[in-house]
C-alpha cells in the first residue's frame, strides 16, 4: 500500500478556483483501479495551503494514474509543494 501526502501552497485569493479545477482530478483518481482514497482539500487555518492525501493499493497503480503530473495550469498556480510517498508495511484499523 502507498500513501501520498503533503500540501501545496497557492495564493489565498486563487485557492477556491484552484480547488474547483481539481474536482475532475479527484473524480478521475477515485475511479481508477487501485485507488483506495484521494482528497485535495483546503486547510482549515492557512488560506494558502491545500492538503493532499492519496491512498493506493500499489506503486504501479499510482504511477499508471499519475502520468506526467499536474496540468500546466495547476502547476502555474502552485507557489510551492511538499508532497511525499510513504510505503505502508502494516495497517491497524482504528474504527
Amino acid at each position: 500500500m502507498l500513501v501520498v501526502a503533503g500540501h501545496i501552497r497557492v495564493a489565498s485569493e486563487r485557492r477556491e478556483a484552484y480547488l474547483e479545477g481539481c474536482v475532475s482530478v479527484v473524480e478521475q483518481a477515485r475511479g481508477t483501479h487501485g485507488c483506495l482514497d484521494f482528497a485535495i482539500t483546503p486547510d482549515l487555518i492557512d488560506p494558502e495551503r491545500v492538503n493532499v492525501f492519496e491512498l493506493w493499493e500499489s506503486r504501479d497503480a499510482v504511477e499508471k494514474f499519475r502520468g506526467s503530473g499536474p496540468s500546466d495550469e495547476q502547476g502555474a498556480e502552485m507557489l510551492s509543494a511538499s508532497v511525499a510517498e510513504y510505503e505502508v508495511g502494516d495497517v491497524r484499523s482504528l474504527t
